[in-house]
């Protein structure tokens, strides 16, 4: 009961703290998402009502999903985080979720090392990067804060 209490909860925080983080980064990155000009040419076109309703028929879901695929993987060390203090899990917490989910993630995007790594020169754009660092920043802070502390009440 441990590990699905843990799993639901960690579910509930992972997809709150992505709807909020990407709310307030839309707000300064949508010229990236929007638009037959848009850096972000290989990710679906906000401004496409097809594209967006599919965006947004799949975003909940998923990131549910999202959330109970990376709870599992916490099982084994479940008792040591409790053990931490506060501080301790929400540093944890919030830089595993931007360092493994995002700046060293495996897949190519304009503002991760794999990106450098494999994407052409005009996807990597100084403003993309900190507009997409700023969306990341965002929610690994809001995940940490919230996980560190709900998670382990």
């Amino acid at each position: 009961m441990e590990y699905a209490k843990f799993s639901l909860l960690f579910m509930l925080v992972h997809t709150g703290a992505y709807f909020i983080a990407g709310m307030l980064a839309y707000r300064v990155s949508r010229d990236l998402y929007m638009g037959e000009n848009r850096l972000l040419d290989f990710v679906k076109d906000m401004s496409d009502q097809g594209e967006n309703a599919s965006v947004a028929k799949l975003t909940l879901p998923l990131q549910l999903v999202r959330g109970l695929v990376l709870s599992i993987v916490l099982y084994p060390i479940i008792g040591f985080l409790g053990e931490l203090s506060y501080l301790h899990r929400f540093l944890f917490l919030t830089g595993l979720m931007f360092v493994y989910t995002d700046f060293a993630s495996a897949i190519p995007f304009p503002h991760n090392l794999e990106g450098l790594i494999y994407l052409k020169a005009r996807y990597f754009k100084k403003f993309a990067f900190w507009k997409l660092q700023f969306e990341m920043i965002v929610f690994s802070l809001i995940f940490g804060l919230a996980s560190g502390w709900i998670l382990f009440q």
